[in-house]
């Protein structure tokens, strides 16, 4: 297995990541990436057969698990409850609680107030420059996720800044600082959701936190522990990997001069699809090897990790003709963003929802729509994501 060198916060590495992964994978399925200390898969193969191996797993193995540092307590209290990070027998239950709640029938009914939404966010775009990130793509998923579990949409700015300071926990660049405020969000944020749950034993509502009580209290048990775990991952996970879905799409669609057919009923599937298949919102996705299991060559011991480029994936011409290329005409056949497996994306139907209901509302509306200066990425990696999309109306 070749050694492949490259640090994932070198600016020109955040900003377009492709020719490194495209030069990866010309020498391989698979390779150890010295600056994250272990395998990577970069094919398609590996990564679609890693996803589904029932060898890997993201629960630490049990004779690798140590206390954490003191500091990180409550982030690594809400950690321990999130079904991201457990594994069958307590992943099947996690799982099937929370998708007995979250129902199709839920996601679809926050359609026409999605919809309203989309538009009023519109309606008080301004006429100048504007970074439209913060002005749609952020606010679309957050009021979304607020409106679903029953939160007041008063609380998606304070909801946002607890997010954000959690999600860094998970970039390249982390330090010590960034560990403070992970924990300091997640100590209030969980205590906000232990209130708000106390709220909706005494006082059930229509919502998503009400019915994951209710999925408590018929028998198969949710701790509530596992409640404010629950819901701190659907609205981390949820509306990070939406807003920059949204953002990376935009900014694609208005480089490549986007087609009225791609958000026609007929094209915007295809197109929502493509979006999340050409720029993804997470491109690194780990696993654990639970037993010695050879892959591509390569010799997994129990408790060696991996990391599944999602995105590199994507774009593997092996598995994909012409790859590199954005065509929202192509049928949508190959596409690893939401994982797969038993951890595929619970929140994927909800997340398509809101693109293929954002996109066409936001170019119908502005058609003139453009860009005010050149994009950049932050450093976040393994996220990718804009800092800012700053757009104009001509």
């Amino acid at each position: 297995m070749k050694t492949l060198t490259q640090s994932p916060t070198d600016p020109a590495f955040v900003q377009d990541p492709y020719p490194f992964y495209a030069a990866a994978r010309a020498q391989g399925q698979l390779h150890h990436w010295q600056d994250f200390g272990m395998a990577a898969a970069f094919g398609h193969s590996a990564v679609h057969m890693l996803l589904r191996d029932r060898r890997f797993g993201r629960e630490v193995p049990e004779e690798l698990r140590k206390p954490g540092p003191a500091h990180l307590a409550p982030f690594l209290a809400a950690e321990a409850h999130s079904m991201l990070e457990a594994e069958p027998p307590r992943h099947t239950r996690l799982r099937r609680l929370v998708l007995r709640a979250f129902t199709s029938r839920a996601i679809a009914a926050l359609e026409p107030g999605l919809r309203e939404l989309c538009h009023q966010l519109i309606d008080a775009f301004p006429q100048q420059p504007f970074d439209l990130l913060d002005a749609y793509c952020t606010q679309v998923p957050v009021i979304t996720i607020c409106r679903l579990l029953g939160v007041p949409e008063a609380m998606a700015p304070q909801l946002l800044d607890w997010s954000h300071r959690m999600v860094a926990m998970y970039q390249a660049a982390r330090t010590e600082e960034t560990e403070h405020a992970a924990a300091q969000a997640a100590q209030a944020f969980a205590d906000f959701l232990r209130g708000y749950i106390d709220e909706r034993r005494s006082d059930p509502r229509d919502d998503l936190i009400t019915r994951l009580i209710a999925a408590e209290e018929e028998g198969d048990t949710l701790s509530t522990d596992e409640l404010v775990g629950t819901c701190i991952l659907l609205l981390n996970a949820g509306h990070e990997a939406t807003v920059h879905s949204l953002g990376n799409g935009v900014k694609t669609m208005l480089q490549q001069g986007w087609q009225p057919e791609w958000l026609a009923p007929g094209g915007i599937d295809r197109l929502v699809e493509e979006i999340l298949r050409y720029d993804p919102p997470l491109h690194m996705f780990t696993r654990y090897a639970y037993e010695e299991a050879e892959v591509f060559g390569h010799t997994f011991q129990r408790g060696d990790k991996v990391a599944l480029l999602l995105a590199a994936a994507n774009r593997d011409p092996s598995a994909l003709e012409d790859a590199d290329r954005f065509d929202p005409a192509r049928p949508a056949k190959v596409n690893k963003s939401f994982g797969g497996g038993l951890h595929f994306c619970v929140g994927a139907p909800l997340a398509r929802l809101e693109m293929q209901i954002a996109l066409p509302v936001l170019f119908a509306r502005c058609p003139d729509l453009a860009l005010a200066a050149a994009p950049e990425y932050s450093n976040t990696y393994h996220f990718h994501g804009l800092t800012r999309l700053l757009a104009a109306r001509n």
